[in-house]
């Protein structure tokens, strides 16, 4: 890969495998980093020893050389019944939501983390878009005091669906809170592709030097479903040269949490289909020097 951007792969790709065997495979197989999911078939942030887990996974990574974001978009890690709830913008335990990511920030120091990455939540029927605003704006503080206190990033995501669901909305957001440093943004370039008005190319341009982290996967216009490379409309080189152009320098993790059945072979496949865009851009980059 080039001296700026580096591969890598997300763990909840990997629910199937135990977190050491998912690291060794992603390691054997040439990825630099991992997108870290904190949930319990890994890493439960909720444990009684975290402590000690947190420690023998950041000297795991230091064994392999990989590089590391913490993802935080476990689906019931919070509630058993209700998918990814309580969130920032939801109409009570909103706190504990904050908490996660108070912990998340707390891990990721440990590790040695490039970023937290997390979202905002659906906004909940009967909530004001005001509401959700005041609410959102609220957490995010809350979080932004631990991560400046440490010195770890946060990475917003725009989601689908979301209440901040546009990069554009990760924008304003950070207008209103006073565009504080260590809030950045995280972008998965399929949503380029599902709900971005100017694509992933031009969605990476506009967010530029901000990217602090990226989730790489393929996907079809308003449709928000996580694809191999090459079964949507994602064009892999062009995304990855548009990365290349902003000169980013942080980890773009394969980002498909619904293909753990066959993870070793869908992380082989799409690192091959990295290597030939990214051998692309290359070359249209030697075109140009």
């Amino acid at each position: 890969m080039s001296e700026q951007l580096r591969l890598g792969y997300g763990t909840n790709g990997f629910w199937d495998h135990r977190l050491v065997d998912a690291l060794a495979i992603i390691a054997d197989l040439g990825y630099e980093g991992v997108g870290l999911t904190l949930d319990h078939p890994h890493l439960d942030p909720f444990s009684l020893d975290v402590k000690a887990r947190v420690a023998a996974v950041a000297h795991r990574l230091d064994e392999l050389g990989l590089a590391v974001v913490v993802e935080t978009g476990a689906r019931y890690l919070l509630d058993p019944r209700r998918k990814h709830e309580p969130t920032l913008v939801s109409d009570r335990d909103r706190d504990v939501r904050v908490d996660l990511l108070r912990r998340a920030v707390r891990i990721a120091d440990t590790l040695g983390a490039e970023a937290v990455s997390f979202w905002s939540g659906i906004l909940p029927a009967g909530a004001t878009r005001e509401e959700g605003r005041e609410r959102l704006l609220s957490g995010v503080e809350k979080v932004l005091v631990t991560a400046e206190e440490l010195g770890v990033d946060l990475a917003f995501e725009p989601e689908p669906g979301m209440f901040a669901e546009r990069l554009e909305d990760v924008l304003e957001l950070r207008r209103a809170l006073g565009d504080p440093a260590r809030l950045r943004v995280t972008l998965d370039v399929g949503h380029g592709v599902c709900n971005e008005p100017d694509g992933p190319e031009g969605t990476v341009a506009r967010a530029g030097d901000l990217i602090a982290n990226v989730q790489l996967d393929d996907m079809r216009p308003r449709v928000h479903e996580h694809l191999e490379f090459g079964e949507g409309d994602l064009d892999l080189a062009g995304v990855l040269g548009a990365l290349d152009r902003v000169g980013y320098t942080g980890l773009a993790s394969v980002e498909l949490p619904r293909h753990g059945h066959a993870a070793p072979l869908v992380a082989e496949r799409s690192k091959r289909a990295l290597d030939a865009a990214w051998s692309r851009v290359l070359e249209e980059r030697g075109k140009t020097e």
